[in-house]
């Protein structure tokens, strides 16, 4: 698809919104946020992965790559569906309102869910009976795996904080004994990790799904339940925002988390030895991030496996991805061109090696069978001219990223002189540090050729990036919200190579002033990314 309209926007996801309970939603806060974006004359929201979060709290470590983060439902619009009361409510904590604390969020909220879950069973009227049934049969083919995956979870998960399950100790424990450590054993263990259930589940024998499938069949409705919710209020938050005239760019992860739904239910579909792990998993070497590179641990997929059903999984991905925004980006593009594949085990990503991927036969296929689509391909890190080719013949749009562009070079290809206008231009991304962060950090020759090349004294450096983020010749524009409000590195959502600590960040209403309304407007139509009123 051609991008072809000149648009700018703001990168936030929604958990960072302000909400009373602790964690931005799809409530009247993201409605309030899509208006002080119409009003800025912004036309693009962009957001990361949309799918619950796995470790560290990370969406690029989800347990599906279908399913929606349930935390992000809003409890007051349970009000207004008549699913909640306001006694249900009850004392809301005084959460933090700069942070997310996950922890806390969790025991809030998922209390409520299951109220609103018991009023669905016991009151909820026939519209709501109707549109769960639909939504269940249209989404059946991610949504049961997923529901019966994590209601097994959630069971095993208990029954073995009771202390029960010693017999599924021992076999895990011994079918173990080479490959992971004892810490690890009880981790894996502890979690209820789909490896360390009862062989027959772990290798997915019929009768024994249809058997727990009916053992837990209220805990699945329920599971099913949560993601009718979510897709109901985000759906609901989507159509208000195209209503305004905000597109939505959304964000899509290549890898999935090991242990995922995606994984257990499709496990030919990923390189997995005899006892279902991993063989080699997913990383990148050392990098402007991270010296040790990064290690994520995704296991990899088996590309023929893929190419034999016609790329079925990916193309049910993207379809779905696409019901619910309106732009998709693709996270770590380049992996379709080639991999770094780390031995599963190793302590770091320094040992890895490249690993060809599907390459242009993978889009051809997309193409064939969706049509074209609007899609974004994040051609960072280490970009070869193998990987640049791809892109190009697959007609994606790539990124451009302003704290990249300063040092020495002149012909620096983030530099917006070297963009050309099959680009989306940012001033920085989530894994970026803010750019008045980058600037406090930045050395003396990148201070000097950013304060030169846009003759500046580098005493406004985030609106300097978001005025030359909008000059540019990119066909979009993005900056995240921590430099529309000039915040500095305690606000920034992400640092790569560092588990903990991340995917936190949130924002309150006094910290955005009129000014920034105003001087978004003004720069969204002074360089042609917005009609003039």
């Amino acid at each position: 698809m051609n991008f072809t309209e000149r648009k700018s926007g703001i990168l936030l996801h929604p958990s960072s919104l302000p909400s009373p309970y602790g964690i931005g939603d799809f409530g009247a806060d993201a409605r309030r946020f899509v208006d002080t974006l119409a009003q800025a004359g912004q036309t693009l929201w962009q957001i990361l992965p949309l799918c619950p979060i796995g470790y560290g709290n990370s969406p690029y470590q989800s347990t599906s790559a279908f399913a929606g983060n349930v935390l992000l439902i809003s409890p007051d619009d349970l009000i207004t569906a008549g699913l909640l009361t306001e006694e249900d409510l009850g004392d809301v904590p005084a959460f933090p309102s700069d942070i997310v604390d996950y922890d806390a969020i969790r025991s809030y909220k998922l209390p409520l869910f299951k109220k609103a879950y018991a009023r669905f069973q016991t009151e909820a009227p026939d519209n709501i009976q109707t549109s769960f049934a639909a939504f269940c049969a249209k989404q059946a083919f991610w949504l049961e795996d997923y529901a019966l995956f994590t209601s097994l979870k959630a069971h095993f998960a208990h029954e073995r904080a009771l202390g029960k399950g010693e017999n599924d100790w021992i076999t895990f424990s011994q079918n173990t004994d080479n490959l992971l450590s004892d810490e690890e054993k009880q981790a894996y263990f502890a979690s209820a990790c789909w490896n360390s259930w009862p062989s027959a589940l772990r290798k997915r024998n019929g009768n024994t799904l249809k058997k727990w499938s009916r053992l837990l069949a209220d805990a699945i409705t329920e599971e099913k339940f949560y993601q009718y919710l979510f897709s109901v209020q985000w759906q609901a938050l989507k159509a208000y925002a195209n209503a305004k005239g905000i597109s939505i760019i959304g964000d899509i992860p290549i890898f999935t988390a090991y242990d995922s739904a995606d994984v257990w239910a499709q496990q030919p579909l990923f390189q997995l030895d005899s006892k279902g792990f991993p063989t080699v998993v997913s990383g990148v070497p050392p990098d402007y991030f991270c010296a040790d590179g990064q290690l994520w641990g995704n296991p990899l997929y088996q590309w023929k496996a893929h190419k034999k059903t016609d790329y079925l999984w990916w193309t049910n991905r993207i379809r779905k991805a696409l019901e619910d925004v309106d732009y998709l980006r693709i996270d770590h593009f380049r992996a379709f061109e080639s991999h770094w594949e780390v031995p599963f085990g190793a302590p770091n990503a320094i040992q890895g090696e490249w690993k060809k991927g599907p390459g242009i036969d993978f889009f051809h296929t997309l193409r064939r069978l969706l049509g074209d689509l609007p899609l974004i391909a994040e051609d960072l890190g280490i970009i070869t001219d193998e990987v640049r080719a791809l892109r190009e013949e697959a007609g994606f749009p790539g990124m451009r990223i302003l704290q990249f562009a300063f040092g020495n070079d002149k012909n620096n290809a983030y530099l917006p002189h070297m963009c050309d206008k099959n680009s989306i231009m940012y001033s920085g991304t989530h894994d970026n540090d803010t750019t008045l962060g980058w600037y406090a950090s930045a050395t003396e020759a990148e201070k000097d050729h950013y304060r030169r090349y846009l003759n500046v004294d580098g005493q406004d450096a985030a609106w300097d990036f978001i005025r030359l983020a909008f000059a540019s010749p990119a066909v979009f524009a993005i900056v995240p919200l921590q430099d529309v409000l000039n915040l500095d590195s305690h606000y920034r959502m992400n640092r790569p190579g560092i588990s903990e600590g991340n995917w936190a960040f949130r924002f309150h209403w006094g910290q955005w002033h009129a000014g920034y309304t105003e001087g978004l407007y003004y720069l969204a139509t002074l360089f042609g990314r917005y009609p003039e009123r």
